[in-house]
């Protein structure tokens, strides 16, 4: 179940918990959190699933819906081998989900 559309109150905090209160499938509601840097990484300034430890090497990690679709959108500065931030964004609806009021990646 895609978590944004079944979720309250989401947010980052420490620059990679995703934490939020996410619907159970009796109605009820979950605090739920999930460490991306868990399963996000930066590779040489680009986001990248399956990896680990992006919020090492990143500024200005914000998350946000955002657009018509409510995309929930994982922003931040990220740098390369040289050290120079470029500003990226992922989308977090491709592979974390809602499963009854826990946050699971994909």
């Amino acid at each position: 179940m895609t978590f944004y559309h079944t979720a309250e109150n989401i947010r980052i905090d420490d620059g990679h918990m995703l934490r939020a209160r996410l619907q159970r499938a009796d109605g009820e509601w979950n605090d739920s959190e999930i460490d991306l840097n868990n399963h996000i990484g930066n590779d040489n300034g680009h986001f990248t699933w399956d990896g680990k430890g992006f919020a090492g090497s990143a500024e200005n990690i914000h998350f946000a819906l955002e657009g018509d679709g409510d995309v929930p959108v994982l922003r931040a500065n990220l740098f390369d081998a040289e050290g120079n931030g470029q500003t990226r964004d992922i989308n977090l609806g491709e592979r974390v989900v809602n499963n009854d009021g826990n946050f699971v990646f994909n």
